[in-house]
């Protein structure tokens, strides 16, 4: 099948200087070498401890993935960047509507996410919880396992934070002054985007600020299986931060992000459904604020080093029919308050141990509107509010002095409370939970790590779950015979349920790794860390739909037909399930100079611990995930290839569900100059799914996006 899928007047905006950059003599493009082509640069994650560390140092798994890389994904959504982080993925489908990350077969409230250290508390059934555009983003860092020792209710499957730009991310030293313009292209959705960032800071460093808006359309994506799938997206973000260091021991700081989606697509976006009966057509409003204010202070002692932040984000979704009057909104508010600090005590030489404590305090109020119901509610969508407190403290012990090689020992624990209710409810939810954990990890050398880990994690029932209320769905009374005007319909009513509590998961982890350096040539580094999970995930909440018999048929035996909780004819939120999960996962990475090559691979089973059946929306095929690449020039060209392979999939209950297995390539050029008359140019030429494969990922039936050709243009320059 032919496609045309560049539109002439697109590409020329964004590539109007391409002829002139490609056609640059190579011997202009010469530059430093960079920083992860040196072989001394290190991973760092904060979200894992606490604390920046290692990400190869961290007794568990960890991924941290920075804005280079990103860049390099040329990314329409965050989406596409998970490729490189294993046991992590998107259940939602080729729509951006509705991406919903798991971490480890965990989804929806079994994954915390926060953006600049804000939780992200939004959860909805089909409208997806990620609302950020990749251009923001510096960093992103995935915890996989459970997390609940340090931040707390969520943390099943693990913790998802992304950190976005700054100032600091953008200035080089000397340099007061930052702008970047920036174009892009893909053909897949005929998706177009712009956008500028500009940033400053004091000649002495005491202030900084930044300022970045982008915008995106799209339209209808090409599948692999050549059919469309009908979209229409326009989005618009903006970020503005500025930070005040009045001395070096304090920092102040605060920031504002918006992410503003407007889309036309179904009720459900998610998978490969189209609009209809039962789905119709919406105009979806997504949007999302972000803003924090914050305080570092890190005077010269060993036992302070405090952040104290407040945050408030507003996540909601607001849709409108098609051809109809009626307007569903979903809204959440979040408002928290964090403290922590670190304290080191060194006690020998290469020993020391470092305490990481504080303490937490969050909101979450849910409202929900619908203008057909004749009160203004929203099935299932209860107006509701949750309060969380909690204190954590964690030990990190390093001993390297008196015993052959490095010992570290992670204990930590922490405390949560909270309370849930909602208006008109006359019960409410409480309870509180301690979740502790402990890691080792051990290096007789310095290039060798074993690691093995143990942790509880816990999930508070959402107010959704504990509080639904409200028709969850209509039905024809086929115990009767129609009348005049058609069948008779009764509903199904959501109901509440006051004797929920929270999923508990309990797991292990161990596993080794070895991180070289000047392995082969001078500067390169090779770094492989791969482990083995389990875990048991108890009193998992589901939800239990009971339809009266007598609905179907009509008989003196079987429960009578009728609307709500009088017949029986309900639906409400139990815990309904055990399940063990386990999995293996691996990371490997090698750079160098000239040559780089990274990648992941995960594989995951699991079964309901009471019928030993598959659990569904869990499971995924074995991936393996490669990217690699050249660079000539010291860098400043890289050309580089990303190849996914996966196992066909037949974990199931339901032979329909099974998935053939896949194979996908993909190509991208990197051109970016770093001294001579093209200094500040970057340009990003790529084609997603050569092959044009038809593959699935979420489910069978759903089809991913077919062959994509990318391009982008920016310029940036400090003065």
């Amino acid at each position: 099948m032919s496609k045309l899928p560049l539109k002439p007047s697109r590409l020329a905006l964004v590539l109007a200087p391409v002829l002139v950059l490609v056609a640059a003599p190579l011997h202009q493009l010469q530059a430093e070498e960079t920083e992860e082509a040196s072989g001394d640069s290190t991973l760092i994650t904060v979200t894992a401890t606490r604390n920046p560390i290692p990400a190869f140092d961290y007794p568990g798994q960890v991924s941290v993935v920075e804005r280079e890389e990103i860049e390099d994904f040329n990314p329409s959504t965050l989406q596409e960047v998970f490729q490189a982080i294993p046991g992590a993925e998107f259940d939602s489908g080729p729509r951006r509507t509705g991406d919903a990350p798991s971490i480890r077969g965990i989804g929806g409230n079994g994954v915390l996410i926060f953006q600049d250290g804000a939780r992200q508390s939004f959860i909805s059934g089909h409208d997806g919880r990620f609302f950020i555009d990749p251009e923001l983003v510096q960093t992103v860092e995935v915890v996989r396992g459970p997390g609940s020792a340090l931040y707390g209710s969520g943390a099943l499957g693990g913790v998802i934070a992304t950190r976005t730009v700054s100032a600091s991310d953008l200035l080089n030293e000397g340099e007061t002054t930052f702008v970047k313009l920036a174009s892009g292209y893909q053909s897949v959705n005929d998706e177009f985007r712009v956008g500028a960032t500009g940033a400053a800071q004091s000649s002495d460093g005491m202030w900084d600020v930044l300022g970045y808006l982008t915008y995106r359309e799209a339209a209808s994506i090409e599948l692999g299986s050549g059919d469309t799938l009908p979209a229409d997206d326009e989005i618009t973000s903006s970020l503005f931060k500025v930070t005040l260091r009045p001395s070096d021991a304090v920092e102040l700081y605060a920031s504002y992000a918006r992410y503003q989606a407007d889309s036309s697509d179904p009720q459900n976006p998610q998978g490969a459904n189209i609009a209809g009966p039962g789905n119709d057509l919406v105009f979806r409003d997504a949007r999302n604020d972000t803003a924090q204010l914050g305080l570092n202070f890190n005077p010269a002692s060993d036992a302070i080093d405090l952040n104290l932040v407040g945050y408030y984000s507003k996540n909601g979704v607001e849709e409108d029919t098609v051809g109809t009057p009626r307007v569903a909104d979903r809204e959440v508010e979040t408002f928290g308050l964090m403290l922590d600090n670190r304290s080191r005590i060194d006690f020998g030489e290469g020993s020391f141990v470092t305490f990481t404590y504080g303490g937490e305090y969050y909101r979450d109020e849910q409202t929900g509107l619908d203008t057909d119901t004749a009160d203004g509610t929203r099935g299932g969508v209860p107006d509701a509010t949750t309060e969380f407190i909690g204190a954590f403290l964690q030990a990190e012990l390093t001993l390297a002095d008196g015993i052959p090689g490095e010992l570290s020992i992670i204990p930590g624990i922490r405390w949560d409370s909270f309370k849930s209710s909602a208006t008109g409810e006359v019960f409410t939810i409480d309870d509180d939970e301690l979740s502790p954990k402990l890691g080792v990890s051990y290096k007789p050398i310095p290039e060798l790590l074993v690691f093995g880990n143990w942790s509880k994690g816990f999930r508070a029932p959402s107010f959704n779950e504990a509080f639904a209320d409200g028709v969850h769905f209509t039905i024809p009374d086929l115990s009767v015979a129609p009348g005049p005007f058609g069948p008779t319909f009764v509903q199904n009513l959501f109901i509440g349920n006051d004797a929920l509590v929270p999923e508990e998961s309990e797991g292990w982890e161990a596993g080794a790794g070895v991180n070289f350096v000047d392995l082969i040539t001078d500067g390169d580094r090779l770094t492989f860390k791969a482990s083995y999970y389990d875990s048991d995930v108890t009193n998992l909440i589901g939800l239990d739909v009971n339809i009266p018999a007598g609905c179907f048929v009509a008989s003196p035996f079987v429960p009578p037909c009728g609307t709500g909780a009088d017949f029986g004819n309900t639906s409400q939120n139990v815990n309904i399930a055990d399940a063990q999960i386990s999995g293996v996962e691996a990371e490997f990475s090698y750079t160098s100079d000239h040559f780089y090559l990274r990648g992941n691979f995960s594989t995951i089973d699991g079964v309901d611990a009471a019928t030993g059946e598959f659990l569904e929306g869990v499971l995924s095929p074995s991936v393996l995930f490669v990217d690699t690449g050249l660079r000539f020039s010291d860098g400043d060209v890289r050309l580089g290839t990303r190849v996914t392979s996966a196992s066909a999939f037949d974990e199931v209950n339901d032979p329909n569900q099974a998935r053939d297995g896949y194979l996908v390539a993909d190509l991208y050029l990197v051109i970016e100059p770093d001294e001579g008359p093209l200094e500040g140019f970057r340009l990003d030429l790529g084609v997603d799914n050569i092959g044009d494969a038809d593959f699935e990922v979420v489910s069978a039936g759903v089809s991913q996006p077919g062959r994509n050709f990318k391009a982008a243009l920016s310029w940036s320059k400090g003065f």
